[in-house]
């Protein structure tokens, strides 16, 4: 079989003429009705390319890409009936490769695909990143933080946050960035909650908040977590 194609869209008869096409292209398909489920699949399966739907009843497809984007740079492109310019605009900065419209045509979507496919850099993804010796560990999967030994029960935002910075280990982040990656555009001008945000990090993680060890300050810049 050829490259891998991860199809995340709760219409099953949409997801099953989809297979047909790309499986007479030589693709094989991985199939998923339920957000959750494509998270899942995606972290154990690791398919070189992802079709997604937006709307989707238990998590929309926003969060599912944003969520991708954690763990690996593979070709998501969005597959959809939503067609205002400003969807189009929000899924191509929420990490996006592409944006295609349904009803689409069946040929196209195949070059589109082919295309993202030959400019994929090679890709796989880490279900979890472990730093200090194992003291220090995230898995995505769970949306679990282990520090020396006890889970560390983080807020959604709190957790999004500490994705992007660990994802970045060593490199410091701009708050612009850290809260595009980790919240989404619409929350650009959030810099107030930004450093309210990591100061609950920092009371979470941290032996001394006071004096952090991880996540370090770049004043004027944006923050950086260091890999003791």
């Amino acid at each position: 079989m050829g490259e891998k194609i991860l199809v995340i869209d709760d219409e099953e008869a949409t997801v099953n003429l989809i297979s047909i096409l790309l499986e007479r292209h030589g693709y094989e398909v991985i199939k998923a009705y339920r957000a959750e489920d494509g998270l899942r699949k995606a972290y154990r399966m690791h398919p070189d390319l992802v079709l997604l739907d937006i709307m989707m009843p238990d998590m929309d497809g926003w969060e599912v890409c944003r969520r991708l984007r954690e763990l690996s740079d593979m070709p998501i492109i969005f597959l959809t009936a939503r067609t205002e310019v400003k969807d189009v605009v929000r899924g191509l900065e929420m990490g996006a490769d592409d944006y295609i419209v349904k009803p689409y045509d069946s040929d196209e979507l195949v070059a589109r695909i082919r295309a993202h496919l030959r400019r994929a850099p090679s890709s796989t993804m880490s279900e979890e990143l472990v730093f200090n010796g194992g003291d220090f560990r995230v898995n995505f999967l769970n949306r679990e933080v282990r520090v020396r030994g006890r889970v560390v029960h983080l807020t959604p935002k709190e957790f999004d946050l500490l994705g992007v910075l660990v994802r970045n280990a060593g490199r410091v982040v701009s708050r612009t960035e850290l809260i595009k990656e980790a919240w989404g555009p619409e929350y650009a001008d959030a810099i107030d909650s930004l450093k309210l945000y990591i100061h609950y990090l920092r009371q979470k993680i941290e032996a001394d908040p006071q004096r952090p060890e991880y996540i370090l300050t770049s004043r004027g810049v944006g923050y950086r977590f260091v890999d003791r």
